[in-house]
């Protein structure tokens, strides 16, 4: 994949996501290696400024992603937030995340991670799991969409298991589209004045 000094992939945390934060900076490599931009932590958004659903006493994860588009800098390509709080869409219980499928920004929640950790491998496998969807959400970002591979990151989970079950790559099917999308975005990029 092609680096691009100009973009950057921006890691915006919102309050304190969780496991004292200690994931962002082999977050940072993780999505470097996996879609070849420069990523950078700016916080946009405060936990405060966040809307919950009094009855569900969760939040709603699409107004977010909107707020995070429009105040996301020149130079961020695309946006990653992070954040420990429950999040939601209307047609399901709870997401792990959501993004804007060919957008700028996506959102994922750490609040779920720790279910069903051991405390020796915990940590570990938190991170792991941080690592997993932030790839996936951002995935959807360069359009792709969720794919019947199980092992594929690209893949839909239902639970923490499917999550623990893929691998943190891109099947080869999903690769090739990754990299026409980038091929796109480099070309659209070129013929802007």
């Amino acid at each position: 994949m092609s680096s691009s000094k100009e973009h950057t992939i921006l890691i915006s945390p919102i309050g304190d996501p969780g496991a004292g934060s200690d994931f962002l900076d082999p977050l940072r490599s993780d999505l470097r290696n996996a879609f070849g931009y420069e990523t950078e932590v700016i916080p946009l958004i405060d936990e405060e400024d966040l809307w919950m659903d009094p009855v569900r006493k969760q939040y709603h994860s699409t107004p977010i992603l909107e707020t995070l588009a429009l105040l996301a800098p020149p130079t961020a390509i695309k946006v990653l937030a992070i954040t420990k709080v429950d999040l939601f869409i209307p047609i399901l219980t709870y997401v792990y995340g959501e993004a804007q499928l060919g957008g700028k920004s996506c959102i994922l929640s750490t609040h779920r991670f720790e279910e069903g950790l051991a405390l020796d491998a915990g940590l570990d496998t938190f991170r792991c799991r941080i690592e997993k969807e932030a790839i996936h959400e951002l995935g959807h970002t360069f359009n792709l969409r969720h794919c019947p591979d199980q092992t594929c990151i690209m893949h839909y989970c239902r639970s923490v298991r499917d999550v623990d079950r893929k691998l943190n790559r891109f099947c080869r099917y999903c690769a090739i589209l990754l990299e026409d999308e980038m091929k796109k975005m480099a070309k659209g990029a070129i013929c802007q004045p």
